[in-house]
C-alpha cells in the first residue's frame, strides 16, 4: 500500500503539474523499446499522431480531437501493449510564412545578401503589419532562421499546453518536419518517387494564389460564394452570317481566347461545328468546338474557352488541343506581352490599356470598351457563384501556367486509383461511412499531386537543371544527389561533377529553388516518427501503425496523401485502423475557424475548470460526431468537473474503510454490486475496443453514480461497524470497486484517477492492468431492487417534509414478487440507511413506497 497522505479536502487544483512531473520523472509514458523487441509487433501500438501546424495557438478543437486518441492509448497501455505515442510539429508551409511576416514585420526577398545578427522591426508589437508595403525585406536566410526561430517558440508552448491536458505522449519522440533528418527524409522518399517514375515535372495550367505567388493542390481548395456578373458578348461569324452571343463572368480574359464551345447534342450550335468567329475589341479567328461538359441551359449555351478562366478551361484547353494564350501574371495582374494572336494596331492598343492591371481594374476597362464598341448587349447580370480560393488565402486563385514538381496519384492511372481503394478498405474506419469520404475524393481526383511550392520555408525540392550553352535551363537534364548526400539545398549545394563557380553560368548547372508542399512532408509522418531509412528495427516494430487519428476535414490531404506515399513505398496501408474526430462549433452551429474569428483557445479553460473536466466534455463526443461549445456556458465540461471532484471524495470516502485480512464478499448486495460491476467491465471494454470512448466513459459514469448515490448508502452503516458480520463483506467490496472504477476512468480522468490511486497503491494506474471481469456470483437484481426502494423512501420522507435522517416505524414496499425476492437480500442495509425499524412487503408491478410511518420524534 502507497505511504501517501489521504488529504483532507481532495481537490482538482495543482494536479495536472504535480502529475506530470511524476510522469515525467518516472518515464511512465516512455516507449519500452527492450519490451517491444520482446513481444513483437503484435504486442506494440502505434500511433501516427497528427503534428499540429506550430504557426500561432492551439484551439479548443486541437483539445477535443487529441483527447480522443490519448482514451485510447491510455487503454491501450493498460490492456499490456506496449505503446508508441511520439508527437511531431508541422513547422513548414505557408502558415508559418505568413505568421513569420505578420511577427516579425518582414518579407523574404532571395536577392538580397544575408545580414548576420539581423534584428527584425519587432516581435509581435502593436505595430505589425500584414501590408507588404510596410514589412521590411531580408535575404532568405534571414527569413528561415526567422522562421526557425518563431516555431522554437511555439512548439514549447504548445508542448506545455499538451502536457496540462495530460496528453500521454512520449516527448522523447518527437519530430519535426523541417529538422535535418526530416529533410533527409523527405527528400529520399522523392528521390525514390523520382527513381521509380512517380514523380514527374511539367509545364502545365496551375492554380496559383497571388498573394502567396504559389502554386496550390486541389486538396488545398474550398470554394466560396462571390458577387459576379453575367457580361453578354457578341462574337462575329468569319462568313459574315451574323453574330454569336455567349455569356461570361470573366470579359477581361478576351484577349485570351482560343474558342468557343457548345455540347454536341446542341441543334443551335452544331451547324457551325468547324467554322470560326472572330473576338470582340481583338478580331482574333477562333474555332468554334463540341464538348460533352459544355452545358446547354447555362446562358446561351455556348461559352468561350480562355487560358486560362477555370478548371473547366483546363479540361478544354488539354482535350481540344488549344493554344495557350495566356495574358495574366503571377501577380495577378495583365502582363505586359501581348499574345501573338493579337495582330491588328486595334487589337495591340486595346490590350495596352489592359496591361499592368488588376483583374479587377481590367474587366471594368474591358467593359468600358466593350460598351464603345457595342459588342456588349444589355446590361451585365449580378449574381453570385461558387469560386475557388485556397483554403488559407484572401484572393480568388488564378490559373497561369507554371513549370512544377507531380506526384501520380491515380487521377490518371486506373490502377493505382483503384489499389489506393483497396488498400482504404483494408482500414477499419471510425465511424466507418468516413471511408466513403475517402473514395469520393479518390474517385474525383482531376490532376495528379502538385507538390511544388513557390515559398521559402520548407523543405528543398533535391534538384538541380543543367544549364545549356546560353546559359537557358535544360529541363530535360536533371540533376540529383546520391541518397547518401541528402539533406541538401540546391540553392546553396553543389551537384555532384560540378563545381561552385559553375553555378549559373552556361554549360553549368542552377538549383531547383523551389520547396514541398507541406503535404509532401507531413505525407510521410510514419516515416518521420517511426525511422524509415533511419533506424530499421524502430521501423519494423511500430510499422504499419496502428492507428492514424485527425479530423475530418483532411481526409483529402493528409490522410489521402499519407496512404499514396505507403502505397508507393511499401505496397500497403500506412495503419490498421483510421479513426476521424468531427468538428467543434459555435453555439450558432459554425464550424469553429481561425477565418470565422470564432476560435476559442483552451489554456484558461484548462485553468478555471481543470484538464479532466476538459477531458470528459471531449470524450463525451463519439468519433465522427461535431460537438457544439460555447465558452460561457461550458455545461459539459462543468459535469466533468463535478465527475472528477466526486471520484477523488469516493476514493477518500472508500478508503477510510479498513478491509480485514481474510476478508471475503458474502453479502448478497455486495455480489450484487460487484457482478453488476462485471458487467459495466465488458461493456465499457468491449466499446473502447471499437474506439467508442463516449459509449466506454457513458457505461463507466452511469454505475459511478449509482455506485455513490445508492449503494454508498446502504452499504456506510455496515461498513462502519465493526462488529457487523458483513463489515469484512462491504470494505472488500467497497475497494474492490474503487480499484475497478479508478481505472475504468483512468483514461478520462487521467489525473483524479491517478492521485486517487496513489493513496493505496504504489506504481501509476495508467501502467496498472486494464480491469476483468471477476467472476463474482451475485444477482444484479439485488441492487437494483434496493436502489429503487431506496429511492423511494428518500422520495417519501421529502413529500412527508422530515429529514432523510428521520427514523421510520414502519413502511410498505410495493413490488414484483422478483424484486421482493431480491429486496430481501438487503433488507439489513435498506433498514440501516433508511433508519427503518420494519419493512413490510406487497405485490405490485412496479417498485414504490406505498405506505411510510415515521417513528414519533423524541422531546
Amino acid at each position: 500500500m502507497a505511504d501517501a497522505q489521504i488529504p483532507d479536502k481532495p481537490a482538482l487544483e495543482g494536479l495536472e503539474d504535480k502529475w506530470d512531473a511524476a510522469w515525467t520523472a518516472q518515464g511512465t509514458y516512455l516507449f519500452d523499446r527492450a519490451k517491444a523487441a520482446e513481444v513483437g509487433r503484435g504486442g506494440i501500438y502505434s500511433v501516427d499522431t497528427p503534428p499540429p501546424t506550430a504557426s500561432g495557438s492551439l484551439h479548443i478543437g486541437h483539445v477535443f480531437s487529441y483527447t480522443h486518441t490519448d482514451v485510447k492509448v491510455r487503454y491501450e497501455r493498460m490492456r499490456g501493449k506496449t505503446v508508441f505515442y511520439p508527437m511531431g510539429w508541422d513547422d513548414n508551409g505557408l502558415p508559418t510564412e505568413r505568421r513569420v511576416q505578420n511577427y516579425y514585420g518582414v518579407r523574404c526577398d532571395p536577392s538580397l545578401p544575408y545580414v548576420a545578427d539581423f534584428a527584425p522591426p519587432y516581435e509581435g508589437g502593436d505595430n505589425k503589419s500584414s501590408k507588404a508595403a510596410d514589412q521590411v525585406p531580408i535575404s532568405r536566410r534571414n527569413f528561415i532562421e526567422l522562421c526557425e526561430k518563431l516555431t522554437v517558440e511555439d512548439e514549447k508552448h504548445f508542448e506545455e499546453l499538451w502536457r496540462k491536458l495530460g496528453l500521454s505522449v512520449d516527448w522523447t519522440q518527437t519530430y519535426r518536419t523541417i529538422s535535418d533528418e526530416t529533410i533527409r527524409t523527405s527528400q529520399l522518399a522523392f528521390l525514390k518517387n523520382l527513381e521509380r517514375g512517380e514523380a514527374y515535372q511539367s509545364l502545365a495550367p496551375t492554380l496559383w494564389d497571388i498573394d502567396f505567388r504559389s502554386a496550390i493542390a486541389q486538396a488545398e481548395l474550398e470554394d466560396r460564394e462571390q458577387p459576379a456578373a453575367y457580361h453578354r458578348v457578341a462574337f462575329h461569324k468569319t462568313d459574315g452570317s451574323g453574330d454569336v452571343h455567349i455569356e461570361t463572368t470573366r470579359p477581361e480574359l478576351l484577349a485570351a481566347c482560343v474558342a468557343l464551345v457548345a455540347h454536341p447534342d446542341d441543334p443551335r450550335y452544331q451547324p457551325m461545328f468547324g467554322s470560326t468567329v472572330r473576338t470582340p475589341i481583338f478580331d482574333v479567328e477562333v474555332p468554334v468546338l463540341a464538348h460533352p461538359l459544355a452545358q446547354q441551359d447555362k446562358g446561351s449555351g455556348i461559352a468561350m474557352i480562355c487560358t486560362f478562366g477555370d478548371v473547366t478551361d483546363i479540361i478544354w484547353w488539354r482535350e481540344l488541343d488549344l493554344p495557350n494564350r495566356t495574358i495574366l501574371g503571377q501577380d495577378g495582374r495583365v502582363i505586359a506581352e501581348a499574345p501573338e494572336a493579337l495582330t491588328s494596331q486595334k487589337a495591340k492598343d486595346a490590350y495596352a490599356e489592359l496591361a499592368g492591371k488588376t483583374v479587377f481594374s481590367a474587366k471594368k476597362r474591358i467593359v468600358e470598351l466593350l460598351q464603345e464598341s457595342g459588342e456588349l448587349i444589355g446590361d451585365p447580370k449580378p449574381f453570385t457563384h461558387p469560386v475557388k480560393f485556397y483554403e488559407k488565402g484572401d484572393r480568388p486563385l488564378e490559373i497561369v501556367s507554371t513549370r512544377q514538381w507531380y506526384l501520380r496519384n491515380g487521377a490518371r492511372d486506373e490502377a493505382l486509383r483503384d489499389n489506393l481503394i483497396e488498400l482504404g478498405r483494408e482500414i477499419s474506419w471510425h465511424p466507418d461511412f468516413m471511408r466513403v469520404r475517402f473514395e469520393n475524393w479518390t474517385n474525383g481526383l482531376t490532376g495528379d499531386w502538385l507538390v511544388s511550392r513557390q515559398r521559402f520555408f520548407g523543405v528543398p525540392i533535391p534538384v538541380w537543371y543543367g544549364l545549356d550553352e546560353n546559359g537557358d535551363r535544360d529541363y530535360d537534364t536533371v540533376l540529383i544527389p546520391s541518397h547518401d548526400r541528402l539533406p541538401v539545398d540546391p540553392t546553396t549545394d553543389v551537384p555532384d561533377g560540378y563545381s561552385a563557380d559553375q553555378r549559373g553560368v552556361p554549360g553549368g548547372f542552377v538549383g531547383e529553388s523551389d520547396i514541398f508542399d507541406t503535404w509532401a512532408t507531413s505525407s510521410l509522418t510514419p516515416q518521420l516518427a517511426g525511422g524509415w531509412e533511419r533506424d530499421p528495427e524502430l521501423w519494423s516494430l511500430v510499422a504499419p501503425f496502428d492507428l492514424r487519428p485527425q479530423g475530418q476535414d483532411i481526409i483529402r490531404t493528409w490522410l489521402f496523401s499519407t496512404l499514396l506515399r505507403s502505397a508507393l513505398e511499401d505496397s500497403r496501408a500506412p495503419w490498421s485502423d483510421a479513426a476521424i474526430s468531427g468538428f467543434i462549433v459555435d453555439p450558432d452551429r459554425k464550424k469553429m475557424s481561425k477565418s470565422k474569428g470564432n476560435v476559442v483557445t483552451p489554456a484558461d479553460i484548462l485553468v478555471q475548470h481543470g484538464s479532466d473536466a476538459v477531458r470528459y466534455w471531449a470524450a463525451s463526443s463519439r468519433l465522427g460526431t461535431d460537438a457544439a461549445f460555447d465558452p460561457q456556458n461550458p455545461t459539459q465540461i462543468k459535469i466533468g468537473r463535478r465527475l472528477a471532484i466526486k471520484v477523488l471524495n469516493a476514493a477518500k470516502f472508500v478508503l477510510s474503510f479498513p478491509v480485514p485480512e481474510g476478508a471475503e464478499v458474502t453479502h448478497a448486495l455486495d455480489a450484487s454490486m460487484l457482478a453488476t460491476l462485471d458487467g459495466v467491465v465488458r461493456d465499457a471494454t468491449k466499446a473502447l475496443e471499437a474506439y467508442d470512448h463516449a459509449r466506454a466513459l457513458e457505461i463507466s459514469e452511469s454505475f459511478f453514480w449509482t455506485f455513490c448515490d445508492d449503494y454508498l448508502e446502504l452499504v456506510k452503516e455496515r461498513a462502519y461497524n465493526q462488529t457487523d458480520v458483513g463489515q469484512a463483506s462491504a470494505a472488500l467490496a467497497l475497494h474492490i470497486a474503487l480499484e475497478t472504477l479508478l481505472r475504468l476512468f483512468a483514461p478520462v480522468l487521467s489525473f483524479a484517477a491517478e492521485e486517487s490511486w496513489s493513496w493505496f497503491h504504489d506504481g501509476s494506474v495508467h501502467t496498472a492492468a486494464w480491469p476483468e471481469p471477476l467472476g463474482i456470483e451475485g444477482d444484479p437484481a439485488v441492487l437494483v431492487a434496493a436502489s429503487e426502494a431506496l429511492v423511494g423512501i428518500r422520495r417519501a420522507k421529502t413529500e412527508a417534509k422530515a429529514s432523510q435522517k428521520t427514523p421510520v416505524a414502519r413502511v410498505t414496499i410495493a413490488a414484483s414478487e422478483a424484486s421482493l425476492a431480491a429486496l430481501r437480500l438487503a433488507e439489513g442495509d435498506l433498514k440501516a440507511v433508511g433508519r427503518i425499524a420494519e419493512i413490510e412487503y406487497a405485490d405490485a408491478e412496479a417498485t414504490a413506497v406505498s405506505d411510510i410511518e415515521l417513528a414519533p420524534v423524541e422531546v
